[in-house]
């Protein structure tokens, strides 16, 4: 689109608006008729830990989404000599999960706690075995049962529960819902009825009675939208509170609020069955769009939906490349000892390459890259750690290639158990961060851990903003029944520019023998968490 066509898409509404709450940074994006950017604003924020808990105050989230929202508004009159008074539709993301509860009156009775906390052990374990469903301590249900198990008085008070992109969405339509990948941190959900699942609904009631609390949890939690649903409409209230400069219109439609795990999918096209996402960088997750449930609880994985209410098994490992990166600066000392400059971004390509040229198993070397624990294989606090022995054929090449396919290691047992215990199939996979930066490397490392093809396409970069904003297109421009999937494969996505890397049978076989050793390994790792304190 030019300059003069952009110009009278923002002047007529024909413009869409996502913003996302991030943990460090609120990016508002407002895209266009062909769900390409056309500007976008930011503000920089930053979590607080304040008497053991991790919060944000609400006056940081309004003056950082006006903010966000102004900064756009500026780019847009000057880019395009216009201000910004009406959109198409607006959508709002936050990061899931944490713990917002309100009274009857709207008053926060306590500060909000994030996701980033892990303060609800009990709460976690005993709702886990209760429900036989994997409830992690981040999710909004564990905090509520941990503020109870913990005789905290604002409890029976509570009227409504929600998250960040919940409480926002309420603020400014006064609607108290929520889409449903959002929802799904939350509480568990069941896909069959795209609702809050009853049966654990159920059971968790029959707590609130038996601790004599006054309300029943289906009464406090938002109403479950999925994609493509109405929202609400921004009130003359709310559009006040996005812009106070009051040029804003009220009365613009609103999609439902939805997580960054799902406005991850959508930014990624990993919505339709039997695909997915892969985000590696400092720590990794997968995520795999299901044909139906798992058969049982796995505490490897977490359970959420795609914003259109489809099961998603989500893995996540808290390490990732950290350790390379280290190991990186370590040969970034050499060359400067050496008085060698080297960019440090051509050095991450050129050892990230050797690796393609090692063996196949890595050389019979094995490494651990846990800085941090890992609740996959069971470890609490991490060691990382580099073994071989006298017979491992030890090369640069098999030296980076072990590293990255430790990177890998962790996840891929989580995987595991969805391939090869409950038989998930999967067509593609889609990688984005930085462990992918290095062309072809990364992927074909994935694609030999995974076993299917792993694509890497230009806007992966675009983030969560533009998936909300996404979410919204689709709410006010999709045709009668025209499912998500086919929304995004034909109108947006369409055309992509991207790679796609097969796994090499070779590759697959080495990564296997060198998934046998880490395995095999771990007692080592065990021990050396024991013995360094």
């Amino acid at each position: 689109m030019n300059q003069n066509g952009i110009r009278k898409a923002i002047e007529s509404g024909k413009t869409v608006l996502g913003i996302e709450f991030g943990s460090t940074r609120i990016k508002a994006v407002l895209i266009g008729e062909d769900h390409t950017p056309i500007a976008s604003g930011s503000h920089e924020w930053e979590n607080l830990y304040e008497n053991g808990i991790w919060t944000y105050t609400l006056d940081d989230v309004w003056t950082g989404l006006q903010a966000s929202f102004q900064e756009l508004s500026k780019v847009i009159l000057e880019r395009y000599n216009t201000p910004l008074q009406t959109i198409g539709a607006i959508g709002f993301s936050g990061m899931m999960h944490g713990y917002m509860a309100f009274d009857k009156d709207g008053n926060h009775l306590v500060p909000f706690r994030t996701w980033r906390n892990t303060i609800t052990g009990q709460a976690s374990e005993a709702l886990t075995e209760q429900f036989q469903f994997n409830i992690p301590q981040r999710w909004s249900i564990a905090h509520l049962y941990q503020a109870i198990l913990n005789n905290e008085p604002h409890i029976k008070d509570i009227s409504h529960l929600t998250t960040l992109a919940g409480y926002v969405h309420w603020q400014l339509t006064g609607q108290k819902v929520m889409g449903i990948g959002e929802a799904s941190g939350m509480f568990p959900i069941d896909s069959n009825i795209n609702d809050y699942d009853a049966q654990m609904l159920a059971l968790f009631n029959k707590q609130l009675e038996a601790e004599h609390i006054p309300w029943k949890l289906q009464n406090v939690l938002p109403k479950v939208l999925v994609a493509g649903e109405a929202a609400g409409n921004l009130t003359e209230k709310g559009a006040k509170l996005l812009d106070p400069s009051g040029q804003l219109q009220a009365g613009l439609p609103l999609c439902p609020p939805e997580g960054d795990a799902g406005t991850g999918m959508v930014a990624t096209n990993s919505v339709a069955m039997r695909t997915g996402n892969v985000s590696a960088g400092t720590s990794v997750f997968a995520m795999i769009v299901l044909e139906k449930a798992l058969s049982k609880l796995y505490p490897e994985i977490d359970m959420v939906t795609t914003p259109s209410g489809k099961p998603v098994a989500m893995v996540h490992s808290n390490n990732c490349t950290s350790d390379l990166n280290a190991w990186i600066g370590l040969f970034q000392e050499f060359t400067e000892a050496l008085s060698v400059a080297i960019d440090q971004s051509k050095l991450f390509e050129m050892l990230y390459q050797q690796a393609l040229l090692g063996d196949a198993d890595g050389g019979g070397m094995l490494a651990y890259n846990y800085f941090s624990g890992e609740h996959i294989t069971h470890l609490e606090e991490g060691r990382p750690l580099f073994v071989r022995t006298p017979e491992s054929h030890f090369t640069l090449a098999n030296f980076m290639r072990v590293h990255l396919f430790s990177a890998l290691g962790a996840l891929k047992i989580g995987l595991d158990i969805l391939f090869e215990q409950e038989k998930v199939k999967i067509d593609q996979i889609l990688g984005h961060g930085g462990f992918f930066k290095t062309k072809e490397v990364g992927q074909k490392m994935m694609a030999a851990a995974m076993n299917v093809p792993v694509s890497v396409m230009e806007t992966a970069g675009e983030g969560g903003a533009w998936g909300i904003a996404l979410l919204a297109a689709y709410m006010a421009h999709k045709a009668e029944g025209e499912p998500l999937e086919a929304y995004l494969a034909n109108k947006v996505f369409a055309g992509e520019n991207g790679t796609t890397i097969a796994p090499d049978p070779a590759d697959v076989a080495g990564f296997a023998t060198f998934m046998e050793r880490y395995q095999q390994g771990l007692i080592i790792e065990r021990t050396a968490v024991n013995a360094l304190k």
